[in-house]
């Protein structure tokens, strides 16, 4: 008993290693320089550059296809090739774009670098997400994954925040040095994170072959993943004008606060849940909670309500996203990990894309009310998925097991 409660404590206190921390910071300066960015550059194409609003969209469409392009690749090499040597070299490009944004004055020159910003991004973000792996103590990977995304919901929240904050009291000068600044940081915690020694397997599959480039087991969880994110692209797309459409523009910034508040008070009870009880308890309720909160957001027009759901909401991502990148991970061979990882993202970003213009389109064509309406409805397809393609499957297979 005694024993037991020693290799207890050593397994805690290896989940906050110092290597966990470093990859955990870099990945979390990786999304605060993409949200930033997808907040702040519509801006600096209408006003800085002199463009339409048509223009707009590309901007972000060509970052989001280099990346989904480069997810899957990058997954590939992961299992491949030296995953310290990945991080390093995507991370330095990475930060070379960043710092790039300071000398753009021509929108064609803009999307060149967007797209190789976006080849970076893809592969630093799956990158990232599969050396954490290495690092967590294998007990407790659902509560280190949560953790880890955890990072992930809080520059989903700080990105918005900062860049809002900052295109209104400075100018793109600073924010564009800023984002260096985080580029930066992003490559230091990386170079100092000591990876375990990874063993490369050469691939024995046909260049051709969709398994080289994609975990064929994480695809249901991932479209999962792929609704939700076509949902959440309303929120940190469109959140702030319509805030601006009921007049509550001086809150848009708190509804983020509001949002990661929430995810970080509840993160740690959700990831020791999900390792205790599994995921079913974290995944259903999480989805409704989300659906409730999107649906609220639509008849919003206070500014108590309007940061209540920004609470509920956050509520329900914060059980969901880690949810799924773990079952991703679980359901894939030891050896095909990183794959997995690239899988789910690939399908997190198109959704994230996705979403973003079809609801922006509705919005066009309605209103911001009618659209979060839709975009809440749209999540509850999320269970349906959730239960056909995982859940139901779990246990035809654990009856299998208990068969034979």
């Amino acid at each position: 008993m005694k024993e037991e409660r020693i290799v207890e404590k050593e397994q805690k206190e290896t989940l906050w290693s110092r290597n966990f921390l470093s990859i955990s910071f870099s990945s979390f300066f990786i999304y605060v320089t993409f949200y930033i960015l997808a907040v702040t550059l519509p801006t600096f194409v209408l006003e800085n550059l002199g463009r339409s609003q048509k223009d707009i969209g590309l901007v972000t469409t060509v970052f989001l296809i280099a990346a989904v392009i480069f997810r899957p690749l990058t997954g590939k090499w992961l299992d491949e090739m030296s995953r310290k040597m990945i991080v390093i070299m995507s991370l330095i490009l990475f930060t070379l774009c960043t710092i790039s944004y300071l000398f753009i004055q021509d929108y064609t020159l803009l999307l060149v670098v967007r797209f190789i910003h976006g080849i970076s991004f893809g592969i630093a973000a799956t990158a990232t997400s599969a050396v954490v792996l290495d690092v967590i103590p294998k007990e407790r990977k659902g509560e280190g994954i949560g953790y880890f995304s955890l990072f992930m919901s809080l520059a989903m929240v700080m990105g918005p925040f900062l860049g809002l904050f900052m295109t209104s009291h400075t100018n793109f000068f600073v924010l564009f040095i800023t984002i260096s600044a985080f580029s930066l940081l992003s490559l230091g915690c990386s170079a100092i994170t000591q990876i375990p020694k990874h063993v490369p397997v050469p691939s024995v599959l046909s260049k051709w072959d969709i398994k080289r480039y994609f975990e064929p087991k994480a695809i249901p969880i991932s479209l999962a993943g792929f609704v939700l994110a076509f949902s959440y692209g309303a929120i940190s797309t469109f959140i702030s004008v319509y805030a601006k459409s009921m007049g509550l523009e001086q809150i848009a910034s708190y509804f983020f606060v509001v949002f990661a508040a929430v995810i970080l008070i509840t993160r740690p009870f959700t990831g020791r849940l999900f390792d205790r009880k599994g995921a079913h308890i974290l995944v259903y309720p999480g989805i409704i909670l989300f659906v409730i909160g999107m649906v609220w957001l639509s008849q919003a027009y206070t500014a108590p309500i309007f940061l209540i759901t920004a609470g509920v909401i956050g509520l329900g991502f914060g059980a969901i996203l880690p949810s799924f990148q773990t079952i991703a991970i679980q359901v894939s061979p030891l050896h095909r990990q990183g794959l997995a990882t690239g899988t789910y993202f690939v399908f997190f970003d198109l959704g994230y894309a996705v979403g973003s213009y079809v609801l922006g389109l509705i919005a066009a064509k309605t209103n911001y009310h009618t659209m979060y309406l839709i975009g809440g409805l749209f999540v509850s397809l999320a269970i349906v998925i959730y239960y056909v393609l995982h859940h139901r499957v779990e246990n035809r297979n654990s009856q299998k097991l208990m068969s034979e």
